[in-house]
């Protein structure tokens, strides 16, 4: 049966004027003629719906916040989830990932404070190593989204491990060489961290629509739950065998154990098809260009307090161990801030979780952590603090991938993260920098204008997440 055609996009009047008349001089050639024209209105009806795809509907304060950019295929993807199954099995394997790369970057303060104590360079310098490191998730961004799309997420994610167990392995080699320290530990691992990211950033995606935001909290609640381990384990390494040895030991055991997982993480249906490597057209959306910024802005604050937290704890008497402990803390409240951060955007909507994270973030630093010079307000500090940067990352997934959906989500993401180059590569440093050149590291009152340095920025963040939030929904009670 031959299917009948397609309406075409014409007024009345165009059709009226467009029917053809009988008039007995109808010929071939004529017939042709109609045919020909229907032909390249279907064209042109094709060329439109295709423009359409690409330039993506914007959300209205109607629409839900879940149809936002996404496109046809981004909807048809997302329908089709399993919602669990495998899904399940590749959060697990994300979740190993996240616990090596979050668990050691959050952790660099421990082996910054070790090498600050041996001399290797001041705080400011290793500062620069450990940000370096976190830089490249966002200075890769793009590249990896590319990669993980052509390579597929399974030897992205092998790839990735086998790069930070590199990585962590070369630098037991460099602890009297700060150059070897940045080609080591803030390139080669630093790459290895970029690759790990973008897995663990897209793929759950892929399995989950309704339990998204559980799934993604699970993935990053690995990171937490990595650096309440390793900041005990590093300093006890530390203590006993030497700096040399904790990353010795360190690489070791990422390549013994996240291979092995990063083997069982693989993409639904196949690695997803290749798109362009940006979408500029994602700029003309207000709600889009203020989540960059926020995104910007954010970043340059979040890696400040983990980095100097030992040290700001050893400035009023507290030893290497309670710093390592404080960490500790703060990776564990991470942890809970991550997983429940995650369930939350399922109840109370993503972007409405990550705005609760940076209020949280900004009163912490700015009116608990400037009056912490003791132990009990500094572990409240820690565990709020630690909490709110735990669901921050938790939930920005889940923001970008709701608002694009699946099938965009690499890319759209992978231009997110592009714009934290800046804060990871520069937020702690700075802090570092404003604290060299207004005091001495070893007296407390130093800090003060390196945190209201952070405070202040985290404050500016939660501005414009305010303004994404208003532009989808002025209602208090929305999901979005």
């Amino acid at each position: 049966m031959v299917s009948p055609p397609r309406p075409l996009r014409t007024t009345t009047a165009q059709a009226i004027a467009n029917v053809p008349v009988y008039d007995g001089s109808h010929t071939e050639a004529s017939s042709e003629s109609v045919v020909t024209s229907q032909n390249q209105d279907r064209k042109e009806e094709h060329d439109a719906s295709a423009t359409d795809t690409e330039n993506a509907p914007i959300v209205t304060e109607s629409e839900s916040p879940e149809q936002g950019l996404r496109a046809p295929a981004s909807a048809s993807a997302d329908d089709s989830v399993p919602d669990g199954g495998y899904g399940w099995v590749v959060v697990a394997g994300c979740a190993t990932l996240t616990f090596w790369f979050g668990g050691t970057t959050y952790s660099w303060g421990v082996m910054q404070a070790a090498l600050v104590n041996e001399g290797l360079a001041d705080a400011s310098t290793l500062a620069f190593v450990g940000s370096t490191t976190v830089a490249a998730i966002a200075a890769f961004a793009l590249i990896n989204a590319r990669i993980v799309r052509v390579l597929g997420a399974r030897l992205t994610a092998m790839l990735g491990v086998f790069l930070m167990g590199i990585g962590e392995f070369a630098a037991s080699f460099n602890t009297k060489s700060i150059g070897g320290m940045f080609g080591t530990e803030s390139i080669l691992m630093g790459v290895g961290v970029s690759l790990c990211f973008m897995v663990t950033s897209v793929t759950p995606a892929q399995y989950f629509k309704k339990k998204r935001g559980l799934a993604n909290g699970v993935v990053y609640a690995g990171g937490g739950l990595g650096g309440t381990g390793i900041a005990f384990v590093m300093d006890a390494i530390n203590q006993r065998l030497g700096v040399r040895w904790t990353f010795l030991i360190l690489g070791i055991a990422m390549l013994g154990t996240g291979l092995p997982m990063a083997f069982l993480i693989k993409d639904r249906g196949g690695p997803p098809p290749v798109r362009a490597w940006v979408e500029w057209n994602l700029f003309k959306d207000f709600r889009f260009t203020t989540l960059f910024l926020c995104g910007l802005i954010a970043t340059f604050p979040l890696f400040v307090p983990v980095f100097f937290v030992p040290l700001y704890a050893e400035s009023f008497g507290i030893p290497s161990l309670g710093g390592a402990g404080l960490v500790a803390a703060f990776q564990f409240a991470s942890f809970f801030g991550r997983l429940g951060g995650g369930a939350l955007a399922d109840v109370l909507g993503a972007l409405n979780t990550l705005i609760a994270s940076l209020v949280l973030n900004a009163v912490s630093m700015l009116l608990i952590w400037p009056f912490s010079t003791s132990i009990a307000p500094l572990v409240v500090f820690v565990i709020l603090n630690g909490a709110a940067n735990g669901t921050f990352f938790a939930t920005m997934p889940t923001v970008v991938a709701n608002i694009f959906g699946s099938a965009r989500l690499s890319v759209a993401m992978g231009m997110v993260v592009t714009a934290w180059t800046g804060g990871y590569l520069l937020g702690s440093p700075i802090a570092g920098y404003i604290l060299s050149a207004t005091g001495d590291e070893h007296d407390v009152h130093s800090y003060l204008p390196s945190i209201f340095y952070a405070g202040g920025l985290s404050a500016l963040a939660l501005v414009l997440s305010l303004m994404t939030r208003l532009k989808i929904s002025r209602r208090v009670m929305h999901k979005v």
